[in-house]
């Protein structure tokens, strides 16, 4: 599989299928592995470009280099080694740090934005009211213990079990120290003035991150964003149900799988 080297740090990425772009960026709980029942549905139709953030899994990194300010130009070089222009970005959770400021740096390439359970660090008020509760969850349950819903851990037993084997492969201690660093990087309103990147939210109702009212301010705060709800459902929607998650995704990204005009792109 391919990598690029970039600001100390070894990039995994993989490509599988033809068509328009799409990338798929994962969470701190997880590495481009999480996506295994996306990349075999979304390959039908398009080229799905999955990757390890650096720190993550096969992407190796020296821990004073692990911080999310080094997201988008990351995103940058792995396109330009894969040749991929313009694409459609689906971010969980962590993801969304690359994929909202990915937007805001290059309107022109980005088709269409999926944010998952994740601000990708714009920060409303009402989710600035709901940090410190974030914050001491985390400390006290763990970052990956946090990311499934205790419905489904309790049916699902195997699946949860495949999921924290999964994260087993990130070195220790990354996903805590990126977690921690996330609200370094900030996304101000402001820069979300002319925003008209196709977006959609979708939310777990029993996220244990960011609560369905954070991520309806989101939506509604993020001009022509529509949020799809999932009841019963925890952070790692992807993960917990896939199969709707692949419809409803899928259904957004090839209504908005042709480059849009330029005359359309942020400016």
């Amino acid at each position: 599989m391919p990598s690029v080297e970039r600001e100390g740090a070894r990039l995994h990425y993989e490509v599988h299928g033809e068509g328009p772009a799409v990338v798929l960026a994962h969470g701190a709980g997880g590495n481009a592995l999480a996506w295994w029942q996306q990349v075999p549905v979304f390959a039908r139709w398009f080229r799905v470009i999955s990757f390890d953030h650096r720190g993550f899994a096969r992407s190796p990194c020296p821990p004073e280099r692990v911080h999310p300010r080094h997201f988008v130009g990351d995103l940058e070089a792995i396109l330009e080694d894969a040749r991929a222009d313009d694409v459609a970005l689906v971010c969980q959770s962590m993801g969304g740090w690359t994929g909202l400021p990915f937007a805001l740096a290059h309107p022109e390439r980005v088709r269409a934005l999926v944010l998952c359970g994740t601000p990708g660090g714009f920060v409303t008020e009402r989710l600035a009211r709901e940090l410190p509760g974030i914050g001491e969850r985390a400390r006290r349950r763990g970052v990956a213990e946090m990311a499934l819903g205790d419905r489904f851990r309790r049916d699902a037993p195997a699946l949860a079990f495949l999921y924290r084997q999964l994260n087993e492969l990130n070195p220790p201690d990354t996903a805590a120290s990126m977690a921690a660093r996330l609200f370094e990087v900030v996304v101000r309103a402001e820069q979300l003035a002319g925003w008209r990147t196709p977006t959609l939210l979708m939310a777990g109702s029993d996220d244990a991150f960011f609560s369905p009212a954070v991520m309806e301010d989101l939506a509604a705060r993020i001009p022509g964003a529509r949020l799809h709800a999932m009841p019963g459902i925890g952070h790692s929607t992807y993960f917990e149900a896939a199969e709707e998650f692949n419809r409803v995704v899928l259904e957004f990204l090839r209504a908005h799988s042709e480059r849009r005009p330029a005359a359309a792109v942020r400016v």
